[in-house]
């Protein structure tokens, strides 16, 4: 059964002692952005399942052995923050992870998320993604798989914590303010 923990004291002092730690969400929740944060006041490792793990330049996808080896490669590090959602990898991933931050905005929120990176990006390269994969602009495919992430991926993102690593501590954040307010519990800067 999931490990789920209030966003409280307690919630900040794992947050603070964790040393291995997976963000989680939708697309456009912001799991790179909070990342970035954490890795950066934390003095751990930032890893992007996209840039580090998934991607090649011109969009080519690494093949999933190759996938799966360098992702075992950054695992077996000290000290990390890895964002990325993909429960194919929880095997890998979460018996090596002190903590789940899983970032639950409202798909409204996800997509606004997306809006606001595709202005920011559109055309380049933005810096939690491989090299040679500019931003483009979000077909259908992306857009439903944003709406319906929490139906259609939740739950199985669930079953494979469950199987995974059912005694990982999971944080979960619904807003913005949520996010900004761990960071706060904890006296990490945003």
């Amino acid at each position: 059964m999931v490990c789920y923990v209030n966003l409280s004291e307690d919630a900040a002092e794992l947050l603070k002692r964790a040393r291995r730690i997976c963000v989680i969400g939708s697309s456009g929740a912001g799991k790179s952005t909070y990342s970035q944060c954490i890795a950066s006041s934390l003095n751990l490792y930032y890893v992007s399942l996209d840039r580090d793990v998934r991607w090649l330049p011109g969009w080519q996808e690494r093949s999933r052995q190759e996938q799966r080896q360098r992702l075992s490669a950054l695992v077996a590090g000290e000290a990390w923050v890895i964002d990325g959602s993909g429960s194919s990898s929880f095997d890998i991933r979460l018996p090596r992870t002190d903590l789940i931050i899983w970032l639950r905005l409202s798909r409204w929120k996800c997509l606004l998320g997306v809006v606001k990176r595709v202005a920011r990006y559109k055309g380049t390269v933005r810096p939690d993604m491989a090299e040679g994969c500019p931003e483009p602009l979000p077909d259908l495919d992306f857009l439903s798989y944003i709406w319906n992430f929490e139906h259609r991926f939740a739950p199985r993102i669930i079953q494979e914590i469950d199987r995974h690593g059912p005694s990982v501590p999971v944080i979960t954040l619904k807003s913005h303010g949520e996010m900004a307010h761990l960071l706060d519990l904890a006296g990490l800067p945003h």
